[in-house]
């Protein structure tokens, strides 16, 4: 009989005649190979440490009168490749995932600096709203007051996918035309779809949690738990990021 999980084709039972009986002989797995929450929790502080410990050389350069942009942007570029090779092989998340956390931290770092430089205290603003969004969004899902349906699924994939397509496109447009986001600004209509941004984005947090309670009980090898972890840091920086944005804007209007 043939393992259901998709990571493990071994033979699970396999049946031994012998002369006045039958053994079966069982392979048993190795739990401590397999994901699990507490493990996933682990990694995900630990990503966590490295970005804020990266972004501290960015944000330290920016604040000694160094200019940081080159290497935030560069960092943002391999962070952005190493997450592409971790959608494909994601059994290599094991490196990929803390290499994300140092690159993207450098990034972070950077333009955290430049937010605080023009909008004093936003940074604080921001962690603080990104971690209590965390937080609510954990207590829904951890008391089944939000549930992840199938229809729930496709309906934030869907929404995040178009809010990526015209993030791409109009960054496309804005280098060769002049071309303008209506998500640029401090218009009410600018902030409205900086907050839609946000909601989605929270909401993929559902979708973090979901994955790595669906990864433990399907038994998926160890290194999910970074791969996972690594899916969690990205939506929450591109939650810290989005409202950056919308606090950015809201304080330009003052």
């Amino acid at each position: 009989m043939n393992s259901n999980n998709p990571f493990f084709k071994n033979k699970a039972f396999t049946n031994t005649s012998r002369v006045e009986d039958t053994v079966h002989e069982a392979k048993v797995i190795d739990y401590n190979q397999t994901m699990s929450v507490s493990g996933t929790i682990n990694k995900s502080f630990l990503m966590l440490i490295l970005l804020v410990a990266s972004a501290a050389i960015t944000w330290t350069m920016s604040f000694n009168g160094q200019n940081p942009m080159i290497i935030a942007i560069g960092g943002a570029i391999v962070g952005f490749v190493l997450v592409l090779i971790a959608t494909f092989k994601p059994q290599y998340s094991t490196f990929l995932a803390p290499g994300y956390a140092i690159f993207e931290g450098l990034f972070i770092g950077g333009i955290s600096a430049i937010f605080e430089v023009m909008y004093p205290g936003i940074v604080i603003q921001a962690v603080s709203c990104t971690f209590v969004t965390f937080m609510v969004c954990f207590g829904l899902y951890k008391y089944e007051i939000v549930k992840v349906t199938e229809k729930f699924r496709s309906v934030v994939i869907a929404a995040t996918l178009a809010i990526a397509t015209y993030y791409l496109i109009s960054w496309l447009l804005s280098m060769f035309t002049s071309f303008q986001r209506v998500d640029q600004g401090n218009s009410w209509m600018s902030i409205g779809i900086s907050v839609f941004v946000i909601v989605i984005a929270a909401l993929n947090l559902f979708l973090d949690f979901d994955q790595i309670e669906k990864g433990v009980q399907q038994k998926m090898p160890k290194y999910m738990e970074w791969y996972s972890a690594m899916g969690l840091m990205i939506t929450l920086v591109w939650l810290y990021i989005e409202f950056l944005r919308l606090l950015s804007k809201i304080s330009s209007r003052d």
